[in-house]
């Protein structure tokens, strides 16, 4: 199963308008609280609120920068992984030139049928039925293996082909696992937000304190930090968005590996 985060409820286009409303409402707030505290006393000075602010925002920097750094590391894992199951496909199909008659031409189909079967599952969104006939597959490439092995159980060329398609099976497993449960956690979205909400609330609180009227800067703020989100939310959904894994190495192994005349 895969793992479901609170934010994949709402669309990429409906994360990036809340986020744009809520730090608004954090600002907002923020600065209506100085306006009201700078009219009832003259004790509270800008200069250590304003340092205040600065080191609050400094730390959201700092946040957003691992997170968006993470949430990259997840998205050039899957591309790895995908270059990884098409070599490794591509060497199976190779070996099985090793392999007698009807095996060749009967795992040869199953292979071709798995190289659909993936492009399927990415093209039309449905993963989980990719993944149900990937793994059936697998037990039908596997079924052959043990025959062929049985006719010869001691050729290093047949041991080959097997140890090809060992690669293969745990590549899926991978490549699943990266795709499906490789996700950034719940608690770091959480932290992500908590700060946002504190730094950015209290940038606006800085404001009103020095009773400076609103500047259309903050929303340059708003709306980029927004962008920010979306962008992260958008590496962390490889289903979802702009941002996805090329599948053109897998046409590519498609076109390459198509029977002639096909």
């Amino acid at each position: 199963m895969s793992v479901y985060e609170p934010l994949d409820a709402l669309p990429l286009w409906g994360l990036f308008a809340g986020v744009v409303v809520v730090i608004l409402l954090a600002i907002e707030g923020g600065y209506r609280l100085g306006r009201w505290r700078s009219q009832r006393t003259d004790q509270e000075k800008e200069a250590p609120v304003g340092a205040a602010a600065a080191a609050s925002l400094a730390l959201l920097a700092f946040l957003m920068a691992f997170t968006f750094g993470s949430a990259a590391t997840r998205h050039e894992a899957r591309r790895g992984f995908l270059l990884d199951e098409v070599n490794a496909i591509g060497t199976t199909y190779l070996r099985t030139g090793f392999l007698p008659e009807p095996n060749r031409t009967t795992i040869r189909r199953l292979l071709r049928e798995y190289v659909d079967i993936r492009l399927a599952a990415v093209e039309h969104g449905d993963l989980k039925a990719g993944i149900e006939r990937s793994e059936e597959l697998h037990g039908r490439l596997w079924s052959q293996v043990v025959a062929v092995a049985e006719k010869d159980p001691h050729s290093i060329t047949i041991g080959l082909f097997i140890q090809s398609v060992n690669e293969l099976i745990d590549l899926h497993a991978k490549r699943v696992s990266a795709v499906r449960r490789s996700r950034i956690p719940v608690t770091i979205w959480a932290a992500l937000f908590a700060v946002s909400l504190l730094s950015l609330g209290t940038m606006g609180y800085h404001s009103g304190l020095s009773r400076t009227r609103r500047s259309p800067a903050s929303l340059a703020v708003v709306v980029s930090f927004a962008v920010t989100i979306w962008l992260i939310a958008d590496l962390d959904r490889p289903q979802e968005g702009l941002i996805r894994v090329s599948q053109q190495p897998m046409i590519d192994l498609r076109n390459s590996i198509a029977e002639p005349g096909g």
